[in-house]
């Protein structure tokens, strides 16, 4: 098995070195996605990757969003080797200390989804927060899962299994920008890749700047759970007879 990194970059050029930084002690690959950035975030981007070893760049002509990156991300990683990928944001919000327990996981527990449900600090936006809260709700609702095994269905903290990813985005349309998060997690869960979750610390700086777009993301989000409510109702008898399953397992 083979462990890497994903960093999809859109206007944090200034935060990506910290972030690459903190990864440089596991020696491992780092896939940096450049998410069509200005000319200042690109040359930030070069300089990192001439200072640091095992970078691959992939650019993308034009903002194609975040889901749209990571995606070319696993599809890299899977031509590379890499078994599992751990997306990492470039903001530098996460606390990348927590990056040990997480692959120490991923190893115990190669077939399973890590996935980071954040403890937030007093810096958490209101807006945020509450908006977190309904795709929770969301996300739960479409995986039936009413006893809240789902902790969170929007942190970009996580290491994926490579293969059922790499399947998924062949096989369906993923939400390309901030309801990435949520739709793929879903859709792992509808495969029945095990989801064992992780906590790690989020903060948001003052200064830190928001890719969210009000208008072009609420219709992303809207769009990709009134997808998701079909799906789920057409695969509604496999889903009820798993959760039932698993109930029985406890």
């Amino acid at each position: 098995m083979q462990w890497g990194f994903v960093i999809p970059v859109f206007n944090h050029g200034s935060s990506l070195v910290q972030v690459v930084s903190s990864l440089q002690k596991y020696g491992l690959p780092i896939i940096i996605v450049d998410d069509g950035n200005d000319s200042q975030n690109k040359k930030f981007i070069n300089e990192i990757i001439a200072r640091f070893p095992k970078i691959v760049l992939i650019v993308n002509k034009r903002n194609r969003g975040k889901g749209f990156s990571v995606c070319r991300g696993i599809k890299e990683a899977r031509k590379m080797g890499i078994t599992h990928l751990f997306q990492i944001d470039a903001d530098g919000q996460h606390d990348a200390t927590a990056c040990d327990g997480f692959l120490q996981e991923s190893k115990s527990n190669p077939d399973a989804l890590i996935c980071g449900f954040p403890e937030f600090d007093k810096s958490i936006p209101a807006s945020r927060l509450r908006a977190k809260e309904i795709s929770n709700k969301y996300s739960r609702f479409v995986t039936l899962d009413k006893t809240g095994d789902m902790k969170d269905a929007m942190c970009g903290f996580r290491i994926y299994p490579v293969e059922p990813f790499y399947e998924i985005c062949r096989h369906a349309w993923i939400d390309t920008h901030m309801g990435f998060d949520s739709e793929i997690l879903v859709r792992m869960i509808w495969r029945g890749v095990p989801v064992i979750y992780k906590s790690v610390r989020v903060t948001y700086p003052i200064d830190n700047k928001s890719n969210f777009r009000l208008v072009r993301d609420n219709i992303h989000i809207s769009l990709m759970f009134a997808r998701l409510t079909v799906g789920m109702w057409i695969r509604y008898p496999i889903l009820r007879e798993r959760k039932k399953r698993e109930v029985l397992q406890k």
